[in-house]
């Protein structure tokens, strides 16, 4: 059944929506779609490709080769799980919304988007965190490094990052919480678990990664001015030393910038949302919630790409050449 509205709401969906058109008196989805719409559908679709290729293709190279079983790239292969189940269950749900707006089985719709779109989204943004505690001992307390981060304790951060999510993500559908309607924001609009969603979900794992990160960027900052005291004061050290400062600064950057750009305008949306009186335009709201879903996409290029052993693994993996002989043990650069 086509998704259809009538002509006397608040709004006219022709004007603010591509993928409709006015038939009589009601606006139905188009079954000739515009260039817009057909836009939308290709950019969307093209977005949840390319974050499901990308991640299994980092999951594929942490299982098949041996040199990358380590507690590090385990937390990595949690983050690309989850990153690519938001690119299977929730961009699709998310792409369904926001080219038809959802005007059919709303209830049912809007619980089963949220539970995938909070749970998943969580486990994402608790996988960072546990990734930048492991960058934290490795940096910062390297001689504890193995006692503190083992294979043990690796698989207790990931269990409890992947229930902490699930326990978010559906007890708030569970306790009734999700009262948003797919015509309107097919958002939480309950200040309460708007609030609860934000805080957890959101704003204390962004305090404790900006808090490690920093002290990362300042452990590392100390520990190249002592290697520079230690040495001898050549150009050749000293150019090494700016080399060292320049690359980590560079790599915090790129982790907690892209990070906040894709996550922080939509939880800020969300949250305000419910203080306003003015209804957010669903177009706001859509745009934003892309923008957040895109970090799980960005997320292989950023963890994972930026290591030459990754690198090497999926040249190998696309080339087709991991299934012309065993390779398993192969000493990746």
């Amino acid at each position: 059944m086509e998704p259809e509205l009538t002509v006397n709401r608040t709004f006219t969906v022709n004007d603010m929506h591509p993928c409709y058109e006015l038939d009589n008196t009601t606006y139905v989805f188009t079954t000739n779609p515009s260039m817009k719409c057909l836009i939308i559908y290709i950019f969307l679709g093209s977005l949840s490709v390319v974050t499901i290729c990308g991640n299994l293709l980092v999951i594929i190279s942490i299982i098949y080769f041996k040199q990358l079983h380590i507690p590090t790239n385990y937390l990595i292969l949690s983050l690309a799980v989850a990153d690519l189940l938001v690119g299977v269950l929730v961009f699709p749900f998310s792409m369904a919304f926001t080219v038809t707006l959802c005007w059919y089985h709303e209830g049912l719709f809007c619980k089963v988007r949220g539970s995938f779109d909070v749970t998943l989204s969580t486990a994402s943004i608790l996988n960072l965190c546990c990734i930048s505690i492991d960058r934290y001992y490795a940096v910062c307390q390297p001689l504890a490094y193995k006692s503190k981060i083992n294979d043990r304790v690796t698989v207790i951060m990931i269990l409890v990052s992947w229930g902490f999510s699930a326990l978010i993500g559906i007890g708030i559908v569970i306790a009734g919480f999700n009262q948003g309607k797919c015509g309107e924001s097919c958002l939480i609009d309950s200040l309460i678990s708007t609030t609860l969603a934000c805080i957890f979900s959101f704003y204390i794992p962004v305090i404790i990664l900006l808090c490690i990160y920093l002290k990362i960027f300042l452990v590392a900052q100390r520990q190249a001015k002592c290697i520079q005291n230690t040495m001898c004061q050549s150009t050749k050290s000293g150019a090494t030393v700016r080399k060292i400062e320049r690359k980590a600064t560079k790599t915090l950057a790129v982790v907690m910038g892209v990070f906040l750009l894709c996550w922080t305008p939509y939880f800020l949306c969300i949250i305000f949302q419910p203080l306003t009186y003015d209804v957010t335009p669903v177009a706001v709201i859509e745009t934003l919630n892309w923008l957040a879903l895109s970090n799980s996409m960005l997320n292989p290029f950023i963890y994972a790409f930026f290591y030459t052993w990754f690198r090497s693994a999926l040249r190998m993996i696309i080339s087709g050449k991991i299934f012309q002989g065993d390779f398993v043990n192969l000493k990746l650069l």
